[in-house]
C-alpha cells in the first residue's frame, strides 16, 4: 500500500471540507448530483472519444497501482543477479536452468532463459530492450488518460456552470426554482476543477513515475543479465548496477 498516496487524497478532501466548514457552509450544498452527472459524465465521454480502446482499458487497470504499486527491489534484484554471476562462474551458465525456471518475474524470467539458451549478450540486450522500451510506452499512454481527463474536467465543469445558468435565466419568474439552478452552476465548476487537480492530474503523474520507476527497475535487470552473459566479474557487476539505485 502506497500511504502516501491515501495519505495526500486525505488531506486535499480534509482541507477542502474543512475550510468549507470553517467558512460556514454546510457539506448539503456541495452534494448536486446533476452537477456530478454532467462533470463526470462529459469528462469520461470525452476521454472514450480521444483513447484507443485497449489504452482506456489499460488505464482503468494500471490506476489502482497509485494506492497499490507493483513491488520493484532494486537491492533485492542486485542480490540476485550477483549470486546468479557466482553460479555461472563456477557452473556455467546451464547451472543457472533451475533459477530461471523458477522466478517469478516474467521479464527476469525471459532473460534467464535467453541467458541459459546461449544466446550473445548484445541479443539479449536487444530483446530485453524492446520489451522494457515496449512497456515504458505503454504504461505512460495510460498515464495520459488521466492526464486528458484533467484537462478535460474543468471545461466540462463550465459547460455545467452555464447550463446551471440558462436554467436559471429561464426560470427568473419563479424564484423557488432559482436556488438549484444557481447550486448546480457553481457546484459543477468545483467539481471540474476539483477532480481535475485533486485526483485525474496527480494520478496522471504518480502513473508516470511509476513507469519511470519499473524502466529503471528492468533496466538494471537487463545490464546485470548481460554482464553475466559476457562473463564480468562478480564484484563488477555489483558496483555497476549499484548505480541504479
Amino acid at each position: 500500500m502506497d500511504y502516501l498516496s491515501v495519505l495526500g487524497v486525505t488531506i486535499a478532501i480534509g482541507a477542502i471540507l474543512s475550510g468549507n466548514a470553517l467558512e460556514g457552509g454546510q457539506l448539503d450544498a456541495l452534494l448536486n448530483g446533476p452537477a456530478l452527472i454532467i462533470v463526470l459524465g462529459g469528462t469520461i465521454g470525452a476521454v472514450m472519444l480521444q483513447t484507443p480502446v485497449s489504452v482506456f482499458f489499460q488505464a482503468i487497470r494500471l490506476s489502482g497501482t497509485v494506492f497499490k504499486p507493483a513491488e520493484h527491489l532494486p537491492e533485492q534484484a542486485i542480490r540476485k543477479l550477483v549470486d546468479w554471476s557466482n553460479v555461472a562462474r563456477r557452473e556455467g551458465l546451464l547451472g543457472l536452468e533451475n533459477a530461471a525456471e523458477s522466478e517469478p518475474d516474467l521479464f527476469i524470467r525471459k532473460g534467464m532463459q535467453l541467458l541459459v539458451d546461449g544466446s550473445a549478450s548484445n541479443v539479449i540486450r536487444e530483446i530485453l530492450e524492446v520489451e522494457l522500451d515496449s512497456q515504458e510506452q505503454h504504461d505512460i499512454q495510460a498515464a495520459r488518460v488521466f492526464e486528458s481527463m484533467g484537462g478535460y474536467a474543468p471545461t466540462i465543469g463550465i459547460i455545467g456552470a452555464v447550463l446551471g445558468l440558462i436554467h436559471v435565466m429561464q426560470n427568473l419568474a419563479d424564484p423557488s426554482r432559482l436556488g438549484g439552478g444557481i447550486a448546480t452552476a457553481f457546484v459543477a465548476t468545483i467539481y471540474g476543477v476539483g477532480l481535475a487537480n485533486l485526483f485525474l492530474l496527480p494520478f496522471g503523474g504518480k502513473m508516470k513515475a511509476l513507469a519511470r520507476n519499473k524502466a529503471n527497475y528492468r533496466a538494471l535487470v537487463v545490464e546485470g543479465i548481460v554482464s553475466i552473459a559476457e562473463g564480468e566479474n562478480p564484484r563488477h557487476i555489483e558496483s555497476k548496477l549499484q548505480s541504479y539505485i
